[in-house]
């Protein structure tokens, strides 16, 4: 693995069981990602994109294949991780953002964005402030949710994904609720990201947001597909 390598993922494969059937959601996937660069999966719906990208953030488990992280040994390693380490991978590796926000909508904007911390290091008010003025939402910090834009909720969620420093923001649709000007702003954000050395994976239905990224994983049948 290079030493910019930040993702290494080798002949993952997911495998469901209904009655007899067998269902390979993801089959045999091998890719890496480098500190900083932008990788977007594409498909059709039900192709493994977003069962994919849960297992590389470690929110599902694979059924077969190894996953190394941050240079560390995730899956298929000679030990397997206990829930705890799991879970500290999980909150110190990486921000995920979702195409519904999944924002509190008793919570402020600032408490949304430094709800994290209060199952980690709790970033505090600062931390808060600094990632708010990144992307350009500090004027809303004491706002609710549903006193805000659709793309004014995607950056809260972004910046929230961002609270706790993360090495790699994963992105699950992430202009799926947005018109074509706020997946502009998006989509900018999600470059700018890149520059400071974060890795940004994403899943997404827009081809022109995919093709932004520096490189584009087609996945069909739960395989990657090379044309």
């Amino acid at each position: 693995m290079a030493n910019n390598t930040v993702i290494s993922a080798g002949n993952l494969s997911k495998i469901y069981k209904r009655g007899s059937e067998e269902v390979r959601a993801v089959d045999g996937v091998s890719f890496e990602a480098a500190a900083g660069e932008l990788v977007s999966i594409i498909g059709p719906s039900g192709s493994g994109k977003t069962t994919l990208l849960n297992m590389i953030g470690c929110l599902d488990n694979p059924t077969s294949g190894s996953l190394s992280v941050g240079g560390r040994q995730v899956f298929g390693g000679h030990k397997e991780l206990s829930e705890k380490e799991l879970t500290a991978v999980r909150r110190e590796m990486f921000g995920y953002v979702f195409q519904k926000f999944y924002l509190i909508p008793t919570l402020t904007v600032e408490e949304n964005i430094l709800l994290p911390g209060a199952f980690y290091k709790a970033p505090g008010a600062k931390a808060a402030r600094d990632v708010m003025g990144l992307l350009g939402i500090e004027k809303r910090s004491g706002h609710l949710p549903g006193e805000l834009s659709g793309g004014e909720m995607q950056r809260v969620a972004i910046a929230r994904a961002l609270i706790n420093g993360p090495k790699v923001v994963l992105a699950d649709e992430p202009t799926g609720s947005l018109d074509s000007r706020r997946t502009e702003e998006i989509k900018g954000i999600l470059r700018d990201l890149t520059r400071q050395g974060i890795t940004v994976v994403m899943v997404t239905h827009n081809l022109d947001l995919a093709r932004s990224a520096d490189r584009i994983l087609e996945i069909r049948d739960g395989k990657i597909h090379t044309p």
